[in-house]
């Protein structure tokens, strides 16, 4: 990632959330990753006086309490958490959940692939992306 700035991880699945900081070290990503594991915790830290506004939130849909989607709504609210670049890292391939997700805002939709190289891959195409990709300062 161009940012050292953090990485924001929302995934409720803790073997998933441990491929994912698995793949982005194996890339060599040196981005500190925040890991919560729903919605709801990841507002609670996005609006916590010491949160470092990440520079990428990866989130996942279908989790307890408040799930992407529900996460992604309540985001879109506040300004200076909308222009956060949010991904989509899901096992869902549900046309609902793509239209959804588009239509609050993010940035890309990625279905989680089973085979560990695609994931990395996945991995990378995202910080390629990202360390390419023109944002703005979050914190103005």
């Amino acid at each position: 990632m161009k940012s050292l700035k953090p990485i924001l991880l929302v995934e409720d699945d803790s073997i998933d959330a441990m491929t994912v900081k698995r793949a982005l070290n194996e890339i060599k990503v040196g981005n500190d990753i925040i890991h919560v594991k729903n919605g709801e915790e990841a507002l609670e830290y996005l609006l916590s006086e010491d949160c470092i506004i990440p520079c990428l939130i990866l989130l996942d849909i279908n989790m307890p309490k408040m799930n992407g989607i529900e996460f992604l709504r309540e985001r879109n609210k506040i300004r200076k958490l909308r222009l956060i670049p949010t991904v989509i890292l899901t096992t869902s391939n549900d046309d609902q959940d793509k239209y959804d997700s588009f239509d609050l805002n993010i940035a890309g939709y990625m279905v989680k692939p089973v085979d560990y190289a695609r994931f990395v891959e996945l991995i990378k195409t995202i910080d390629l992306y990202w360390s390419l990709s023109e944002t703005v300062d979050y914190d103005s």
